[in-house]
This record gives C-alpha cells, sequence and structure tokens, in this order.
C-alpha cells in the first residue's frame, strides 16, 4: 500500500479519527472531529487529508448484527458519498459492526473513568476500524470493505 489511509468513525455529535503509517501498517489516532455544520466538518477533513498525504479514507459502516442496513448505516454511505466528491479521494466503507462497543470496554478495562472514556472512545474506535482494514489489506482478516 502507498500512501496513508484515514479511517473515519462518524456519529451525530462527533467524527473519530485514525490515521495509518506511510507503509499502512499500523494505525495511529487523531484527536476527534467535533461536528458543526456540513461546511467545517468537510473543510476539517479536507484539511486533515491534505496535511497527511492521504490516499484512502475508510469510512465506518454501522450495520445491524444482521448485516441489514439502518438510518445510521445510510448516513455513512451519505457521508462517504459527499466526502468523495468533496475532496475528490477514493472512499470505501468498512464495516465496523461493534467496534465502539469494542472501545468502550477496552477503555473500562483500562480503569479509565467514565468521562475520560467519552473523551477518547471516537479516536480508539476509529482506530479498530483502521487495523481491521489495514490487516485486511495486509491479507489477514476477511473483506468487510465496499468502495464508493
Amino acid at each position: 500500500m502507498l500512501g496513508r489511509v484515514l479511517a473515519l468513525d462518524p456519529g451525530k455529535r462527533r467524527i473519530g479519527l485514525a490515521v495509518s503509517d506511510e507503509l499502512g501498517l499500523t494505525a495511529q489516532g487523531l484527536p476527534t472531529l467535533i461536528r458543526k455544520n456540513r461546511s467545517h466538518d468537510f473543510e476539517a477533513l479536507r484539511r486533515t487529508i491534505a496535511e497527511r498525504q492521504v490516499k484512502l479514507v475508510i469510512v465506518g459502516n454501522p450495520l445491524h448484527m444482521s448485516g441489514e442496513s439502518g438510518s445510521q448505516s445510510q448516513a455513512a454511505v451519505r457521508l462517504a458519498r459527499s466526502l468523495a466528491k468533496y475532496c475528490d479521494i477514493k472512499v470505501e466503507l468498512w464495516d465496523e459492526r461493534l467496534t465502539t462497543r469494542e472501545a468502550t470496554h477496552v477503555l473500562r478495562q483500562s480503569g479509565m473513568g467514565i468521562e475520560k472514556r467519552k473523551a477518547v472512545v471516537d479516536r480508539l474506535s476509529a482506530t479498530l476500524i483502521l487495523q481491521s482494514y489495514l490487516d485486511y489489506a495486509a491479507g489477514d482478516r476477511p473483506e468487510a470493505s465496499l468502495e464508493i
């Protein structure tokens, strides 16, 4: 893989962010984007993409456990399509079922207080999404991607 990958864990109020290293081996969390409005959010993402020299964006797709799409999944699809157009970049959806739950569990196990957990759960979720994508790209995981 050539170039960095940016992962988004979109929510209604925040977007968790994580970026890969240049070789696409490891994921590192970035500060969470606090959502304000569409133009603010997309401009902040555009700046991150340019500054980090991102070549691909992965958007977490919160499917139901059955694999069906719900309202949050539909919002993720709309975000992915709009971001691809706005930033002129390749965007893929990535099945992220249970990543927020897994992130919350990891943080709870670490003994971190609830207020601190709230502050970092989106970043950790984005990091888990990205690392699962990178593992898949390296041949270590089953496919869960959908190109936009």
